[in-house]
């Protein structure tokens, strides 16, 4: 999220300046010690963590915001679980069911949150489908969203508006993302949110921007319109976290969100076609169960494939194919092996290098859109891989992104 303060304050420190002195982010002493096991003997720190992915040699990889290369314990667990599935699956399953709830504690520690508060989806557009659906809403009642969020969120919401008569309002947050300030976002939210609004649907940080909301004054907000109203009428925090949960260093607990869905296979390095959805218990409550699944479970009620909403033990469960999720457990083990902390400092470290080689100012995320012609094509050509949108330069900064990297970047650049 670009800072408060004018633009000029963060254009007077040039490339050479900051090269000089930034610098890889330090690891701390013992951070990466399970990771360092498992690497080269020779490899240390963050040489430790790229050692764990197979990336083409000669080539520099700045496209994880679309899929995460696996890190080698992830690779291991897959293949490990297609061998044994292609020698006997009925056997396998019946052997190894304990996986889903090993995915699902991993992934209630890394969001300090109860395994029973965990769901897991195959994708943040399914988990995003399953919330906006499900949520109950009267006729006239407002759902409100920005018009910089994603396709699957603008989508489900106006299905959920169509089906019974809500009303969908799409509130511009920022008029440019270069120049976005958090007083502008949070008047604008501030602005939008009105007696009949249920439910405030945003993501936490924009991929065709790489503008990073300031979450935690947005709940604030949030809380100050719930003062006095009831159970049933309070606007629900429903939160897109699909660029956020992997770089940032917060928990949904701590960002005051009552819903959070995320995708696993960008950010959180796990397999492809996973991710999970939590909630508030109070705002689990919400929710109309309303598909089958494929067991039956307490009142038989479901909510996606399958999804227990279970009221009593306030439950979410949505587990598909579970045994896809074989590979979550590592990867976010692996995560927090590293440190919360640690994982945000270097993806943020290098994102702001990189901006800051170009003369722009840093946002505060992994990720960044830039507006530079043809950039795509001269870093391809240097064996640099990004993507474009719209004629903007989109490029991510994950765990085996170095200072390296992005300087080869800037010299390729500028």
């Amino acid at each position: 999220m670009p800072n408060a303060a004018p633009r000029d304050d963060n254009r007077g420190v040039k490339r050479r300046d900051f090269l000089v002195r930034a610098g890889a982010v330090a690891v701390a002493p013992g951070a990466l010690a399970a990771v360092a096991e498992e690497s080269a003997p020779a490899a240390t720190g963050w040489d430790a963590v790229r050692s764990q992915f197979s990336l083409r040699p000669g080539e520099r990889n700045f496209a994880a915001w679309y899929l995460a290369s696996h890190p080698k314990p992830v690779r291991d667990a897959i293949a490990r679980h297609r061998r044994g599935l292609d020698a006997d699956a009925h056997a396998y399953i019946q052997k190894h069911g304990g996986l889903e709830a090993d995915a699902r504690a991993a992934a209630a520690r890394y969001l300090g949150t109860d395994s029973s508060q965990v769901a897991l989806t195959d994708s943040t557009t399914m988990g995003l489908g399953l919330l906006y659906g499900g949520i109950a809403l009267k006729p006239g009642q407002e759902l409100v969203t920005s018009t910089h969020d994603f396709y699957a969120t603008h989508e489900a919401l106006r299905l959920r508006a169509k089906r019974n008569g809500a009303t969908l309002t799409k509130v511009e947050l920022y008029s440019r993302p270069d120049e976005a300030t958090v007083d502008e976002i949070l008047s604008n939210v501030e602005t939008a949110l009105g007696p009949r609004t249920r439910v405030l649907a945003l993501t936490w940080v924009h991929s065709s921007t790489g503008v990073k909301l300031p979450v935690r004054e947005i709940a604030r907000i949030v809380a100050e319109k719930n003062r006095g109203r009831g159970s049933s009428e309070r606007i629900l925090f429903c939160l897109d976290g699909v660029h956020g949960f992997g770089v940032e260093a917060a928990t949904p607990a701590q960002l005051g969100v009552d819903f959070l869905v995320s995708g696993c296979h960008k950010w959180l390095l796990g397999p492809r076609g996973t991710a999970f959805f939590t909630a508030r218990p109070e705002a689990a409550e919400r929710l109309v169960p309303h598909l089958a699944g494929w067991y039956a479970g307490e009142d038989h009620a479901y909510y996606g494939s399958p999804l227990r909403l279970a009221a009593s033990a306030r439950r979410l469960d949505i587990s598909p194919a579970w045994f896809s999720y074989v590979g979550a457990a590592p990867s976010l083990e692996l995560l927090t092996d590293i440190g919360v902390e640690q994982v945000h400092a270097h993806n943020v470290a290098l994102s702001d290098r990189f901006l800051t080689g170009l003369d722009l100012p840093p946002t505060g995320s992994a990720i960044v859109s830039v507006d530079l012609p043809n950039a795509r094509e001269k870093l391809a050509a240097a064996g640099i891989r990004a993507a474009e949108r719209d004629g903007r330069l989109r490029a991510s900064f994950h765990l085996y992104t170095t200072d390296a990297d992005v300087d080869a970047a800037l010299n390729t650049l500028t």
